[in-house]
């Protein structure tokens, strides 16, 4: 993908991290939680991150570099489903921080966070899917635009596609998202310091 807008979506992919953070902290510092937020918006977000697991035992540590790269073309388990399962759970993950973090809030503040925080993570999303699919259909060729026409983008087929390709490492979750179950675990504690300080006044 040459040019400005392959520069450009790269930069993107290089910082999506940085990137994906920013509506987190916005959640962290702007949200105010409440018990039934909390009830319906953790286990969201515990969810999503069973689905990244689940993907990541599958792609392993590759989908942590700076840049595109797929030492082989992966079908199996969540990719039988849906081809970007990691976006898939982030994208649940931070819904349901978003329900935990914002439940307290007016209607009018939940709904410009919502619309902010999921709204960027969508906009970082189609500017670095794009990149990814370029890479692996100059790499795969025929199989991966027969993977395409089997297996959606974004909403997850009913059943598996076939053929699927692919073994599941659990070894590789812990060193692939050591980084994100930090991210995690500083949100559920900054989701009970300031369940804590509402509850304190």
């Amino acid at each position: 993908m040459a040019g400005e807008s392959g520069r450009w979506r790269e930069w993107c992919f290089k910082n999506r991290g940085t990137l994906l953070a920013l509506p987190a902290i916005s959640l962290t510092v702007l949200g105010k939680p409440s018990r039934l937020g909390i009830v319906l918006g953790v286990p969201l977000a515990l969810a999503g991150e069973a689905v990244r697991c689940w993907a990541v035992g599958y792609s392993g540590v590759t989908t942590r570099g700076d840049t595109v790269t797929a030492p082989q073309l992966v079908t199996a388990g969540p990719y039988a489903y849906v081809r970007n399962p990691l976006y898939a759970g982030n994208f649940l993950t931070a819904l349901g921080f978003t329900l935990a973090f914002t439940g307290a809030l007016s209607p009018a503040r939940r709904a410009a966070l919502a619309a902010a925080g999921l709204g960027s993570m969508l906009a970082v999303y189609a500017a670095i899917v794009p990149l990814e699919e370029a890479y692996l259909r100059a790499t795969f060729g025929a199989p991966f635009d027969d993977y395409v026409a089997r297996v959606p983008r974004l909403l997850p087929r009913a059943v598996p596609s076939e053929p699927q390709l692919g073994a599941y490492d659990p070894s590789v979750i812990a060193r692939a998202e050591s980084r994100t179950f930090v991210t995690f675990g500083a949100m559920l504690l900054a989701l009970a310091v300031k369940t804590r300080a509402a509850s304190a006044t």
